[in-house]
């Protein structure tokens, strides 16, 4: 199959101005609970009562938060088509600023906690922001440090010191009805946010989005997933809300009134899960890859790594089972019961035990995990996506899912792939340009229309979509085989002791691996291995050590062809981090950097050939 196309079950027609279903909603269903406020530990945003299980924010309360704050945006000056920049871990106050911009027809600029000053002036400077919202101390001295380069910028406003508050406060004198002839003014083809790329290479760029784009991206998706999005469901928001997918299902949420947990802090997500307990998850692939790993790892740590195997064993192929005409057979159905008393369960529990779906986007999770979770009672509905496009443009759902795809379209998307390979896109979900960068935008559709998104893919005979690649990062060797480093680097990602894994071989007579190490799993293994308090760049020579990466590899060796195949690797001492350039906000490897890093551990890789 070359092309397919899913008619939508929302249309342009239908569009609105995304803060008005804060209005609907409080008129509505106003007692509905639409958020739950983790206990608070500063004076960020009033809390009007708490319980045990934290502060509930009821649909109407946000209403009246929402307008509180934007009556607070008019009295400082901001206008129609102002953008303002948005600087902040994941929070309740990200999304009361969101809205209250979106409310008065303002453009949120989301800027990712962790950027550096040069990344933090550039996309101000860029979209021409005229104010800031900050969320740190330490993020309004990186932005100070700026401020000369940014003739534009007025006002910067601070989370953590009760600045919105006290904007709140002076928005009291602008009469209630200045914002809802604002908010009627908002028009679905309008700005809703520019969204800068994360930039795996270059500077990011702007991507613009419009209401209308998000409207029906939003309705769509939750129109073709409402076991997921409905009254009742939950979730936890851990991942940031700077990327366009975590954005998604915010509006997603406020959209079919399902409850959401703002959590920033990664450290206690775990804990979190546990006491909110949520209906599903959304994350990278390298939470789940995780998990798995420190399972696995715990399993082995208590001498129970042959019950973990076996226990696996059966989820995978109860999983698989449940793919085909007959489904699972009778042993394994009775295999999984006893391992759901065993093992299973604590799996779950560790995801608040009423979690049953998991949304997994930004990089593939891996067939093997995928029928895993899916076995273990946790099924993986894998979707597929640009920043450009809203960002959702496939996904698996419960009753259509087919393991090792991103899905087929959902409606109102037109997927086709290219001659080479290319999977190009098309539908009202589809961004308008790049801010400030004709050229780019240009460059970025074919020329009748579509989107050329840089992933490499087919359609299935049922209009499936399958991800191979991206363009940019296959490989060619010096023998001309092109190679997309993708699925081996998963499959040697599987093994517990892996963090990172990156492969190399452009121009080069063959494929080599750069790996790291997981810094969890690091301390059990040195301790079971005789090595005390060695480090990771001490041992990374250790022929034991070697021995345990050599086997991940071997085994993603099998997967492909002798061309494909890894033939050395690099043990690095280091893990890569966001902090070092080396990943991106969302995990992905920035594999030029990398290279240029360790570009003596590759030579070193390649000597004498």
């Amino acid at each position: 199959m070359r092309d397919v196309a899913v008619a939508p079950a929302v249309t342009g027609a239908d569009a609105v101005g995304l803060a008005e279903a804060v209005w609907d909603n409080a008129g509505r269903h106003p007692e509905s609970v639409q958020f739950v406020r983790p206990h608070p530990v500063d004076r960020a945003w009033p809390v009007r009562r708490t319980g045990p299980g934290g502060a509930p924010v009821t649909c109407e309360q946000f209403r009246d938060d929402v307008l509180a704050l934007a009556r607070g945006f008019v009295e400082a000056g901001v206008g129609h088509g102002d953008r303002v920049g948005l600087m902040s871990r994941t929070r309740y106050e990200w999304t009361l600023v969101d809205y209250a911009l979106w409310a008065i027809g303002a453009v949120t600029v989301p800027i990712y906690d962790t950027s550096s000053a040069d990344q933090l002036a550039w996309i101000l400077a860029d979209s021409g922001a005229v104010a800031c919202v900050v969320e740190t101390a330490e993020h309004a001295a990186t932005l100070a440090g700026r401020r000369d380069a940014l003739p534009a910028l007025t006002r910067v406003w601070r989370i953590h010191a009760g600045d919105l508050v006290e904007l709140a406060e002076r928005g009291n004198s602008v009469p209630v009805e200045r914002v809802a002839e604002r908010r009627r003014a908002v028009s679905a083809g309008d700005v809703a946010t520019i969204v800068y790329t994360s930039g795996t290479t270059g500077r990011p760029k702007g991507c613009v989005l419009t209401h209308c784009n998000i409207y029906l991206d939003v309705t769509n998706a939750t129109a073709a997933m409402p076991e997921l999005f409905h009254p009742g469901a939950s979730t936890l928001l851990f991942l940031p809300l700077a990327h366009a997918f975590a954005r998604q299902v915010q509006v997603g949420m406020v959209h079919t009134r399902a409850t959401m947990v703002h959590s920033g802090d990664m450290g206690g997500v775990l804990e979190q899960l546990r006491q909110y307990r949520p209906t599903f998850v959304l994350a990278v692939p390298r939470v789940f890859e995780k998990m798995y790993n420190r399972a696995r790892q715990k399993a082995a740590d208590a001498h129970r790594g042959w019950l973990f195997t076996a226990a696996e064993t059966v989820a995978v192929r109860y999983s698989r089972g449940l793919d085909t005409a007959r489904g699972p057979g009778v042993p394994v159905r009775l295999a999984r019961l006893l391992f759901d008393a065993l093992a299973y369960r604590k799996l779950r529990a560790a995801l608040g035990g009423r979690c049953h779906y998991a949304i997994v986007g930004g990089a593939p999770l891996g067939e093997r995990l995928t029928h895993f979770y899916r076995g273990v009672g946790i099924t993986v509905l894998e979707g597929y996506g640009l920043t450009e496009t809203s960002p959702a443009l496939t996904a698996n759902r419960p009753e259509a899912l087919r393991v090792g795809t991103v899905g087929r379209p959902l409606p109102g998307v037109e997927i086709r792939i290219a001659d080479d390979g290319e999977v190009l896109a098309r539908g009202a979900v589809v961004f308008q340009g790049y801010w400030n960068n004709p050229e780019a935008t240009r460059k970025t559709f074919t020329d009748d229309g579509w989107l050329t998104t840089g992933d490499l893919g087919f359609l299935d005979d049922d209009g499936y979509l399958r991800i191979t690649g991206r363009k940019k990062e296959i490989i060619v060797t010096a023998a001309g085989k092109n190679i997309a480093p993708a699925p081996v680097e998963e499959e040697i990602r599987a093994h517990p002791l892996v963090s990172q894994c990156m492969l190399v071989g452009d121009g080069r007579p063959y494929v080599t691996a750069l790996v790291t190490i997981d810094e969890h799993a690091w301390a059990g293994w040195q301790s079971r291995h005789g090595l005390g308090d060695a480090s990771v760049a001490q041992a990374r020579d250790h022929p034991a050590l070697r021995g345990e990466i050599q086997a991940a590899v071997d085994q993603a060796n099998r997967s492909v062809s002798r061309a494909e195949a890894v033939k050395a690797f690099s043990i690095l001492p280091e893990d890569f981090t966001e902090a070092a350039g080396e990943l991106t906000p969302t995990l992905k490897i920035r594999r030029e950097t990398v290279g240029t890093r360790y570009a003596d551990d590759i030579d070193a890789l390649y000597r004498g050939h």
